[in-house]
């Protein structure tokens, strides 16, 4: 007789997705000793997947990466939804609960295509989506030029080897879950600050399932946990959108954090920053800290950041 599952775990179909699905299942089977047949993965296609062709910022933004899922968690179709968190709106609807972050991954990018950036040639093209990555790009190498550049981690290489671009970034996190650690090279996070949640798996569930919010909550990594939110903080605070160019980069140790954040016009000719260290789970600095970088901002940052709580911010 086959076994029912005791869980149903909603994931993108792509590749990735599908990797970090499997990793909270196996996380999950190992800390409950279930079998593999215990927890279903239920793929669905994002619409984030689907539309490739355009900056994700000009379509809706990480709501598109979202959507499906949450139509499927609250109609009761799967009991979770397992994200990379970077892709996740900083608001989400009262009726699900983030209830669970996988121990964090690498933060860092890592830049395909070159040594570094300084040994890109002058007026080299580099290939991205991501607002964050194209203004850091730019105030690195503003000789340079940045095409948009979208799809998979597959997708992405491809484009890279048919000369769309000269060079590109992946989340190294990515790479690793896909076994590919040997593409690319890590990018130093003290020169170049990541996105908010980069390299953390969430899955979240109903807030009121309660058997699900049990059995879930032996995923929840603590320090990973406090990072992540409080980057999210951070973004709530700034009131950005899909055009705002924010970096961030929070550091658990001993029941404090220590965060580092920076923000750029989308061109890449300004650059502000901030940094402070604080208590695990303290959201009001992260919040101070926002206040402190926009007071420092010009106009040519603070015109994409609306100074109302955001959605989207990379």
């Amino acid at each position: 007789m086959t076994q029912q599952p005791l869980l149903r775990l909603g994931t993108r179909r792509s590749p990735l997705a599908l990797a970090q699905a499997e990793e909270a299942r196996a996380r999950l089977c190992a800390a409950h000793g279930w079998d593999g047949n215990a927890v279903e993965l239920v793929p669905v296609e994002a619409s984030g997947d689907k539309i490739q062709d355009r900056p994700l910022a000009d379509i809706g933004g990480k709501a598109l990466w979202t959507k499906e899922l949450d139509v499927w968690l609250a109609s009761g179709e799967i009991d979770a939804s397992v994200h990379s968190l970077k892709d996740v709106e900083t608001i989400r609807p009262d009726a699900f609960a983030l209830i669970a972050i996988l121990p964090r991954a690498d933060k860092r990018d890592r830049l395909v295509g070159a040594a570094s950036l300084a040994d890109l040639p002058k007026g080299a093209v580099i290939g991205t989506s991501a607002p964050r990555r194209a203004a850091q790009a730019l105030y690195n190498r503003p000789d340079c030029r940045v095409s948009t550049f979208r799809g998979n981690v597959a997708t992405r290489l491809v484009k890279l080897e048919a000369g769309e671009a000269d060079a590109t970034f992946l989340a190294a996190a990515g790479l690793s879950r896909l076994g590919q650690d040997d593409i690319g090279v890590p990018l130093d996070p003290e020169d170049w600050l990541p996105a908010a949640a980069q390299g953390a798996i969430a899955v979240e569930c109903r807030a009121e399932d309660e058997r699900a919010r049990e059995l879930l909550s032996v995923l929840d990594h603590a320090p990973s946990h406090a990072e992540v939110m409080a980057e999210r903080a951070l973004l709530l605070a700034l009131g950005g959108n899909c055009h705002s160019p924010v970096a961030v980069r929070c550091t658990y140790s001993d029941g404090k954090l220590d965060m580092r954040a920076a923000l750029f016009s989308p061109a890449g000719q300004e650059r502000v920053e901030a940094q402070a260290t604080f208590d695990a789970g303290d959201t009001d600095i992260p919040a101070r800290l926002a206040a402190e970088l926009l007071g420092k901002a010009t106009s040519g940052i603070t015109a994409v950041f609306d100074g109302a709580p955001g959605t989207d911010s990379q």
